[in-house]
């Protein structure tokens, strides 16, 4: 496995190297750049000039982006211009702030969306299987911007139960209650939103498993519906959603991106987004180039969690 896994990730640098490319010149090609962000009204060509040769923008772009790559393979991620701090540095701070809103999301999802597709796959083609579908379609439907809107409508300003966003509470400071309370809404946007897909790919491949000879050959054995289920269906049932966890990592977060906006959760997707109106290029570059090694080792891990749940699939 280990083998494997090293196979995998040196097949994966020619697919990271072009995307440091693509990345690097689309993104140094937009009209503007940090120069015209940070003077502002007063820009002037002569102004511009200077601060991009003291950035170094002055120079060809494939003489940046050999330094800027020279640099990356060093571990120097770079200095945020905007932050007048190390990129690395920012995202010490504001990457484990969104793995948690991430991660917190996926295991609800997970948990919802086993238990809700397996209920529908035991009772399918019941009027309960078509309410559920109903439902889960029209979740899946909500924009993420709208939903998080809507929750912040009704439970933070209407009913007050939570707060419209932060972090924490600044009256009550950084305590575990605080962090709690400002993660639900977030965290239920993220959840709604990826819990309705991934419950019908349970209740699809559940309902296919459970029609299967092995099943009958369980039942008939005199192995209850409990066991029928946990032993030997969810097993095999599993699989097609373990993919899903690789591919959706990168779409969850984008997804942050979007929440931590509207709810200013001062996570990855609000620095992305404050990094990119100010042009400020060396966090932009960092977190596409993170987003892409999490596509890589979102499949990888997803390949890998088949061989736990499946012995019977190796890897060599």
């Amino acid at each position: 496995m280990i083998r494997y896994s090293l196979a995998r990730m040196l097949q994966a640098v020619p697919t990271l190297l072009l995307l440091s490319v693509l990345s690097f010149f689309l993104i140094h090609v937009v009209p503007g750049g940090p120069a015209v962000v940070m003077l502002g009204d007063k820009a002037t060509p002569a102004l511009i000039a200077q601060i991009n040769q003291s950035l170094g923008l002055n120079k060809p772009l494939w003489i940046q982006y050999g330094i800027w790559l020279g640099h990356l393979l060093e571990g120097n991620l770079g200095y945020a211009y905007s932050y007048h701090q190390s990129v690395a540095s920012l995202i010490a701070v504001n990457l484990p702030r969104t793995l948690i809103l991430v991660v917190t999301a996926i295991a609800i999802s997970h948990v919802i969306a086993i238990v809700v597709g397996i209920y529908q796959a035991v009772h399918r083609d019941r009027p309960v299987d078509f309410i559920l579908t109903g439902i889960l379609y029209f979740l899946y439907a909500m924009p993420t911007f709208w939903l998080g809107v809507l929750l912040i409508s009704i439970f933070a300003t209407d009913v007050r139960w939570f707060p419209t966003g932060g972090l924490y509470n600044p009256l009550l400071g950084p305590t575990f209650g605080s962090y709690v309370n400002h993660m639900v809404l977030p965290v239920s946007v993220l959840v709604i939103g990826s819990v309705a897909g991934w419950a019908r790919y349970m209740r699809s491949t559940m309902a296919e498993t459970l029609v299967q000879d092995y099943i009958r050959t369980a039942r008939a054995k005199g192995l209850n519906e409990r066991g029928v289920l946990v032993r030997h269906a969810l097993k095999n049932s599993l699989l097609p959603l373990i993919t899903l966890v690789g591919m959706s990592l990168p779409g969850l977060f984008s997804g942050a991106l979007i929440i931590e906006i509207i709810f200013n959760y001062p996570g990855m997707g609000l620095l992305f987004w404050n990094a990119a109106q100010q042009r400020d290029y060396p966090i932009v570059l960092a977190i596409v180039i993170m987003v892409g090694v999490l596509t890589i080792l979102g499949n990888l891990l997803a390949d890998l969690l088949y061989a736990v749940v499946d012995p019977r699939i190796q890897y060599r």
